[in-house]
This record gives structure tokens, C-alpha cells and sequence, in this order.
């Protein structure tokens, strides 16, 4: 039986592994903390469960990347609850837009926040976002990485672009414009107002703003709410937690307290990886290997195997960012009734550092997720990773004086949305990315992965001979449902050319698949 190793329960990874698993391939996930999700995982702390850094959860429609999945690998249920509002974002002038899913209340506020000149934009949006994921559901193997797929993605394209040409005529010249320009190209003549909500909802969906996001990319990011926002009972780790459960039903292993510190390429083009366990199994062969880890990571275990593009990755990501996070244990006697889950606050620009911050609270009916009568509340904004590592390193008071800045400023900044946030607080605990890469072992503390500025920032999954990368450094990304369809991606691929079948985890044949 061909045997591969995951290195990583990350969602990603437990796709891919639960995929291959079902196939037929002997799977062990390899996990160095003593949950799953990593990013996308829920942590225990004081009697609160917060979710650790992804907090939007969407996907979970019909024929959706989540549904894809479940039906590919037997998940009968996820254990979701929808949610609408969306969300709702607060501009700096205390203007308030709420992020609706249903459609008639979606366009009566964009109307009331921006005017209907604003329709020009949606219009855009919504429908090129429509013809995208369509596509990516169809053919998720970008950038291509071998003849097969190239012919794959022609005939996808023509395929599609006939399509498109009976469905949308007006909109065909459009999206190929759209390959080479940014977002901001359908916002000229449109108010500052929208272009500001349209920077921050891009921000946290693509990293970047509307200057530099790819329109194509960039108009997919910003349909997450229009496609349906879910909160998940235990919170978003329960994604993981479900698929980590399908990768054992379908013959897998999972294993946690497994930290993987060396990964060896034999002879042959297969693979040791080593483990810090002090007790019991440290070493692991297999076939392949599937990563879902950063590109920084891989360069370290990796050794003397690197290959050369991770050879020709910079010291510390250029453009990438980290996320300075707080965790709150909140009386939710400070909460007025039927108040929305999550909330974006803009003060002012440049975004990010504080000067814009995301809150999202677990629903009153998870009583699993706090003590009686309180909340758990997540906030956290976009920072440089540099900052944190140098004043580490070269000022630890300053470092702490910093923390105790950005904590209060946002605080300060929550309480737009929270008025009583800080006198309902029980607990307050603050993070930097030199937290998140202790806790979720993310060189840097590197998050939300490349930001989407063209269609190639994206990397293809396979690194070397038998060796796959998944996560948010491949097509499509970051989210939750976005790596999963990466994850979806590099089952696909591995099973092609291990030459067991593919359609076991093909996401047009799902009659095939059933």
C-alpha cells in the first residue's frame, strides 16, 4: 500500500489526507500540537475557547468547497449554524454598513451606505466572483505544474469561456482585462467611502487593499459573505476536529505531540521524517509527503534537499504580515441583544496596526465556548512581522511597552462597537506573531499567506519528486474553504500520479465519488 505522511493538521492538510484515505492510501498525519487547525484551530484557556486566528468560516453552501469535501469523504454533517448578518464594518466617520446575505436586504444597504452608482462595482463583483468559482471548482489545479495539467486547464478554459459567452456576452472581455489589473480599476469614480470599506474587506480576505489585489482574485475574496458566513458549535476548529475524525473513519491515522523536525530524501525519491518525540516512534517512512506548513518552514526541514525555489526565499517574508491578537473572556451582559458575531472597526488609514481590527464572539447558544453568562471574544489587526522580531531582540522592554500600546488602542477601538468592553472584561490576553509562531509553529508567525496582487503570487503545490505543499501558500489561499480546495487540488494530483483513481475525489463527478 502506497504510504504518505501529512505533516501538519492544519485544514488543508486533513483534506488531503482524508481524501487520499478514503482512496485507499496509508495515511499518517503527523500534528506537533495536541489539537488540530493550527491557524484555523480553537485553544483552550482559563474557561474560554477562542479561536486562535481564523475566525470566518464559509464554504458550507451547496456544491461549496465544504460540501465538495464532505461528500467526498463521508462527512455526513458539519456542525454549522448560519449566520446573517455576515458581519457588520464600521467606517472612521461612524457610518455602519451591514454585510447581509440575503439579497434584498444586501442591496438596500449598499444603496444607503454608497448610492445605487455603487452598482456599477456589485455588479462587477458578484458576477465575476460567480464566474471564478465556478472555474476554481472545475479546475483547482492553478498554476499548472506539469503538460497534463496545462491541457487540463485549456480545455477548462474553453470549456468555461463558452459558457460564459452564452451566460455573460457583456462580461467576457472583462475578466480577461481583469488578469492584469487591480480591484481598483472598477472603483474609479466611485465615493471614498466605498473604496475605504473595500480596502479593509480586502485586507483580511486577500491581504492587500484595492490598489494592488488582483480584480479577478480580489472580487472572489470580497463574495465570502454574499455566499454565506457559518459559526461552527466549538468553534472553528471544529472543522478541523470533523476532518481530522474522517481521516481515521476512512482508515487514516492522526497523530498530535508529533513536532516534525527533519524531513530526509532517499535515494529513491522517497522519505524519512523525524519527529521530536522522546518517546515511542520518531521515525516515519513514506511514499510521499504532503506539507502544510509555510514555505519558510519547509526550507528548514528540508536540509540540504531544498529545492531552489525555497532556496531563493528571502530571510523574513517581504510583503506578508502577522497578526497582533486579543483574546477577551467578556460579560455578555455588555452586549446589546441579537448583536452580530462578527464586526470589522476602521479608524483611520493605513490600515492595519491597529488602525483597523476584526472582533468575533462565540454565539450565546455555545455554551461549551465560555462560563455562564460570558463570551469569548477574538480581536485582532494586521502587523509588520519585522517590528516584533527586532524589538525582541534588541529592546524586550520596549517590546512589552509596544504590546501594552497596541492592546489598549485597539481596546480603545473595539469599544465603538463594545462600549462596556473593557469594564466587562474578566480576561484579556494579548498576542504578536512571536506568539503565533510559538503556538502554531509558523516561522515568523506568518500569516493569511502571499497577498493576492496577481494571479501568480500563488504557488503550485508540488515543491520536488514526491513532495506537496498545501495550505494558504497555494491557489486558492487563504480561508478555510479556500485551502481545503487547495487540499482537494493536491489529492487529486497525488492520486494521478500514484495512478490510483482521482475520480475518488473529483468534484464534478460526484456521482463517481459517492
Amino acid at each position: 500500500m502506497t504510504k504518505a505522511v501529512v505533516i501538519g493538521a492544519g485544514v488543508g492538510g486533513l483534506t488531503t489526507a482524508a481524501l487520499l484515505a478514503k482512496a485507499g492510501v496509508d495515511v499518517t498525519v503527523l500534528e506537533a500540537h495536541v489539537y488540530p487547525g493550527g491557524c484555523a484551530g480553537t485553544f483552550f484557556h482559563q474557561g474560554y475557547k477562542f479561536d486562535a486566528g481564523a475566525t470566518l468560516a464559509g464554504g458550507f453552501y451547496p456544491d461549496g468547497p465544504m460540501d465538495v469535501i464532505a461528500k467526498n469523504v463521508g462527512i455526513t454533517d458539519w456542525p454549522t449554524h448560519r449566520s446573517d448578518p455576515a458581519m457588520t464594518v464600521s467606517l472612521p466617520s461612524g457610518q455602519t454598513i451591514t454585510r447581509w446575505i440575503d439579497e434584498d436586504k444586501r442591496i438596500a444597504e449598499r444603496h444607503a451606505a454608497f448610492g445605487k452608482q455603487s452598482d456599477a462595482f456589485w455588479n462587477w463583483q458578484e458576477s465575476t466572483a460567480d464566474a471564478l468559482w465556478d472555474f476554481a471548482m472545475r479546475f483547482p489545479a492553478w498554476p499548472p505544474q506539469t503538460a497534463r495539467q496545462v491541457a487540463g486547464l485549456a480545455g477548462h478554459t474553453l470549456g468555461w469561456l463558452g459558457s460564459q459567452v452564452v451566460q455573460r456576452p457583456l462580461k467576457l472581455p472583462g475578466i480577461g482585462l481583469d488578469v492584469l489589473r487591480p480591484v481598483g480599476a472598477h472603483l474609479r469614480g466611485q465615493s471614498d467611502a466605498l473604496r475605504l470599506f473595500i480596502d479593509a474587506q480586502l485586507l483580511i480576505a486577500a491581504q492587500t487593499t484595492s490598489k494592488h489585489a488582483n480584480a479577478l482574485y480580489g472580487a472572489s475574496a470580497l463574495d465570502l459573505p454574499r455566499r454565506g458566513i457559518v459559526h461552527l458549535k466549538g468553534g472553528i476548529g471544529a472543522i478541523a476536529e470533523v476532518l481530522a475524525q474522517a481521516v481515521r473513519n476512512n482508515g487514516g491515522e492522526v497523530l498530535y505531540r508529533q513536532e516534525v523536525t527533519g524531513v530526509e530524501k532517499t535515494p529513491d525519491n522517497k522519505y524519512i521524517i523525524k519527529t521530536k518525540r522522546r518517546k515511542g516512534v520518531n521515525s516515519f517512512d513514506a511514499d510521499f509527503v504532503v506539507s502544510n506548513l509555510p514555505p519558510w518552514n519547509i526550507r528548514k526541514l528540508l536540509g540540504d534537499d531544498t529545492p531552489p525555489k525555497l532556496k531563493r526565499l528571502p530571510d523574513k517574508p517581504k510583503d506578508g504580515w502577522g497578526a497582533f491578537m486579543i483574546y477577551v473572556g467578556l460579560d455578555e451582559s455588555a452586549l446589546p441583544k441579537d448583536f452580530p458575531l462578527h464586526h470589522q472597526v476602521i479608524a483611520g488609514e493605513p490600515l492595519g496596526e491597529g488602525n483597523s481590527i476584526f472582533l468575533s464572539l462565540s454565539p450565546a447558544w455555545d455554551g461549551d465556548r465560555a462560563p455562564a453568562g460570558q463570551r469569548a471574544l477574538t480581536i485582532s489587526t494586521h502587523t509588520s512581522l519585522a517590528k516584533w522580531w527586532d524589538l525582541l531582540a534588541s529592546d524586550p522592554e520596549e517590546y512589552g511597552r509596544q504590546k501594552e500600546i497596541y492592546t489598549d488602542a485597539m481596546l480603545k477601538l473595539a469599544e465603538r462597537a463594545i462600549p462596556n468592553l473593557r469594564e466587562s472584561a474578566q480576561l484579556i490576553k494579548a498576542g504578536t506573531p512571536v506568539t503565533f509562531k510559538r503556538f502554531t509553529r509558523r516561522e515568523w508567525g506568518w500569516v493569511g499567506g502571499f497577498p493576492q496582487t496577481n494571479l501568480f503570487r500563488a504557488w503550485g503545490p508540488k515543491l520536488m519528486p514526491n513532495f506537496w505543499m498545501v495550505g494558504d501558500s497555494i491557489f486558492p489561499g487563504q480561508s478555510t474553504a479556500a485551502v481545503a480546495l487547495g487540499g482537494l487540488r493536491v489529492a487529486r494530483d497525488i492520486l494521478y500520479e500514484f495512478g490510483i483513481s482521482e475520480t475518488a475525489v473529483d468534484p464534478i463527478s460526484m456521482e463517481q465519488a459517492a
